[in-house]
């Protein structure tokens, strides 16, 4: 099992990230941006090898994403439901994502076995997002996935805010 971390706040909307293990050392680049239909983010390692991306395809029935590893499309990931926990489905992987978005704690489990869990924590340098992640060649889809997730947490807050800000007073 490998340890991943993800500065808090770093993945959502446009984004330069730098993904790091647990000695403090850069692996990954994670570059793009989000909003609308057809935008993306890829993940390279330093060295410039592109070895995943994430495609934004539709807004229509809910926002989808496909996920690519070298090249090669691995899994359309999907929003099934929100209550009473959030839960998303990767399909080709067969992989389903629960948990609490909003505490940023989730996990990745192809039927009973985990992938992969994320739980937030605090270190000397500032917060972080940390991604246990079982097998180290599942780690830049598994980062991709942590980035969806960013994504619909951000803009689910920002649906929140708008809808609050609609509602007349009392």
């Amino acid at each position: 099992m490998s340890e991943f971390f993800i500065q808090d706040k770093q993945l959502s909307s446009i984004t330069r990230t730098i993904v790091k293990d647990e000695k403090g050392n850069s692996l990954f680049l994670l570059v793009g941006r989000w909003g609308t239909k057809g935008d993306a983010l890829s993940l390279y390692k330093m060295n410039g090898e592109l070895v995943a991306s994430i495609k934004q395809i539709s807004f229509t029935f809910g926002t989808r994403f496909e996920i690519y590893k070298n090249f090669e499309k691995v899994g359309t990931l999907q929003k099934i439901f929100r209550w009473p926990g959030d839960f998303y489905y990767i399909q080709q992987l067969h992989w389903t994502v629960q948990g609490n978005i909003y505490q940023h704690q989730y996990s990745i489990r192809h039927f009973n076995h985990l992938i992969m869990k994320m739980n937030k924590a605090t270190l000397f340098s500032g917060d972080y997002y940390v991604l246990d992640v079982t097998q180290d060649e599942d780690a830049p889809v598994c980062i991709c996935i942590a980035a969806i997730m960013d994504y619909w947490l951000y803009n689910r807050n920002k649906a929140q805010k708008f809808d609050y800000r609609l509602t007349p007073n009392c």
